[in-house]
């Protein structure tokens, strides 16, 4: 039988007829050495590492990317794609098997260099307003809770831990892509893997698009969960094809992204969507030393009336414990106690472990950055040096702008122009965005990190600071809100009404030939309460300030009635017999006005100056 075998198989490679009776085709048949790693045996069976990774796991094997496995196990999964796997010998023999373990030594230990070791992986769930993100957090939650345990979970500390085949993974119980992206805006990069959540009765809504382009921003990778697939008018299908459109490509449809049918409501799903989540980690590779200085992110904060100040940490990277002293954005003090989401008080907190600890004076600031230090003086040192890098900071987030994105590739600090669009209607987006990200060049490339109809709002302008983007809006303005909290912060807005302007505006940016534009700022009101004669030709104005302030360098419009009199700058501020630089609300004082003298009570004298805008 073997040699018959043996005879179909010479008769395929040789080119002679083949025959019905051959069992295997030469193109099923495979080749695997004694030991081989999942990238590997993933590019041998032209299959994507995930569906390797997934079938390891149904057989109970936790592997990650890296990971070497025995022939086999490689075999086995080979067979599960149709494929009959042969062993690869050597010429070597015995030296091989020697070769094949030194390579698998070193595979290992270049899974864990110098203390580094996997962690468990930090998720955010994201999606439409009712689409379930709460009831799949609370299913998650339930489901890996045993009864005996349920009756100790009283507290709520922002985030929890689960288990899966005896790994770990943490949730962020904070969902939404606002607060998700004001962690990142504080420069708190904490989420690993995003769950976006969608009806599979609604499907894709204008919010999943926003949490969409939220999560790619931060450049995490995304894992979609059907939800509501018990729901009459469930229709899983359609939302693929939305969420095709908007870019996330499913793996059942040739792309790249997981997509789970789950029910929150029934429980449904529940278990393959953190199966799922743990391949998705696996190929992260996250990994943190457990033996370093624990350092981690504030993301939950309050003052609780019985205990005081109370924070949960989400540890990054190193072993926080009892006793230790910590530097939490602008406070210090020593852990006096820890618990962990189940409320049981604990002694130590790997990494990617949530624990609400104890031990500060204040109540920190939700993103504030926690690492251990030795003594109240490093605390201190430490505090000083966070000042420094926050107004260094400001002033850099404050540059970023279409005025100076030549400068700021010139200086290397930035490789691509991100920009958010805003549009009033639809049809407006795609050409557009055609139009724009066509002026990218090998040098630079033009993104548009989030695109979407409306007025430019704050969740604009929080999504502008966490990724360094200007704003550009086309037919369009901005809200009171959002409009204030972009002065606040230095976001660039940039608004037009003819497409050619804006897209000249954007390639003359990128050549560093954009003039610079002016805004004026009003700085203050004053009304003329008496004049007063300096001199044959000079008279000056006795004003009270009402709003603002005015200052020896402002510029004045002179204001009777509704009509303009004169535009000039300011000759003269005195107070009293002093001269002076300003005057503040409440004040009054005397002041010229270079080329006028025709003042007459009553008049209104405004200040200004001409500001550059981004």
């Amino acid at each position: 039988m073997v040699d018959s075998e043996k005879t179909t198989n010479n008769a395929n490679v040789t080119g002679g007829k083949t025959g019905e009776e051959s069992p295997t085709p030469k193109s099923n048949v495979i080749e695997f050495p004694p030991a081989i790693s999942v990238r590997q045996l993933s590019e041998l069976l032209d299959v994507s590492p995930i569906e390797i990774i997934k079938r390891l796991m149904r057989s109970g094997i936790m592997a990650n990317i890296n990971q070497i496995v025995d022939f086999k196990t490689a075999a086995t999964v080979a067979a599960d794609f149709g494929y009959e796997a042969h062993l690869k010998h050597r010429l070597t023999g015995k030296n091989n098997r020697t070769g094949e373990t030194k390579k698998q030594q070193r595979a290992q230990q270049a899974e864990h260099p110098s203390g580094l070791i996997l962690r468990p992986p930090v998720v955010t769930i994201m999606g439409h307003v009712d689409h379930g993100k709460t009831k799949l957090l609370d299913a998650i939650r339930q489901s890996n809770v045993v009864d005996s345990e349920a009756g100790g979970i009283t507290q709520h500390i922002g985030a929890y831990q689960v288990e899966i085949k005896g790994k770990k993974i943490t949730f962020l119980d904070t969902p939404g892509h606002e607060a998700f992206t004001a962690m990142r805006a504080r420069g708190a990069q904490v989420t690993d893997i995003t769950i976006l959540v969608v009806a599979a009765d609604d499907g894709v809504m204008p919010q999943t698009l926003e949490a969409i382009d939220h999560a790619r921003a931060a450049g995490v990778p995304i894992v979609v969960a059907i939800n509501k697939i018990d729901k009459p008018g469930a229709n899983p299908d359609r939302v693929k094809q939305q969420l095709a459109e908007s870019g996330l490509v499913v793996e059942e449809w040739g792309g790249d992204t997981i997509s789970i049918p789950v029910s929150a409501k029934e429980k449904l799903g529940i278990t393959e969507l953190l199966e799922n989540l743990m391949v998705v980690a696996e190929l992260e590779e996250l990994k943190a030393d457990p033996s370093k200085p624990a350092e981690g992110t504030v993301i939950e904060a309050a003052m609780d009336r019985t205990r005081g100040a109370l924070f949960t940490v989400l540890v990054s990277s190193g072993t926080l414990q009892e006793g230790d002293v910590i530097a939490v954005g602008e406070n210090w003090g020593r852990v006096k106690a820890m618990f962990n989401d189940t409320g049981k008080r604990v002694k130590k907190a790997p990494p990617s472990m949530p624990v609400a600890v104890l031990g500060l004076s204040n109540v920190p600031q939700v993103g504030d950055v926690m690492i251990v230090v030795v003594d109240e003086k490093e605390a201190s040192e430490v505090i000083e040096k966070r000042h420094k890098e926050a107004e260094k900071e400001a002033y850099i987030s404050k540059t970023v702008s279409l005025s100076n994105v030549y400068d700021q590739f010139s200086a290397g600090k930035i490789k691509e122009l991100s920009i958010i669009l805003k549009t009033d209607v639809q049809g407006s987006i795609e050409p557009i965005k055609t139009s724009l990200e066509r002026l990218s060049s090998d040098e630079i490339k033009v993104r548009i990190i989030h695109s979407s109809t409306g007025n430019v709002n704050e969740s604009d302008i929080m999504l502008a600071i966490a990724s360094k983007a200007v704003i550009i809006g086309f037919n369009t303005n901005a809200e009171p809100g959002a409009k204030s909290s972009a002065e606040r912060e230095g976001v660039s807005l940039r608004f037009y009404n003819i497409i050619y302007n804006m897209v000249d505006d954007v390639n003359k940016a990128l050549k560093g030939m954009l003039a610079p534009i002016f805004v004026e700022v009003i700085d203050g009101h004053a009304e003329v309460r008496a004049v007063f004669t300096a001199g044959k030709k000079e008279n000056i104005a006795g004003v009270s300030v009402t709003d603002g302030k005015i200052t020896r360098s402002s510029s004045v419009r002179v204001m009777r009635g509704s009509k303009k009199i004169h535009e000039s700058t300011v000759s003269s501020l005195r107070r009293f017999k002093d001269d002076v630089r300003e005057v503040a609300t409440g004040y009054e004082c005397g002041m010229g006005v270079d080329g006028f003298g025709d003042f007459q009570v009553g008049d209104i004298l405004e200040f200004f100056r001409n500001e550059k805008s981004g």
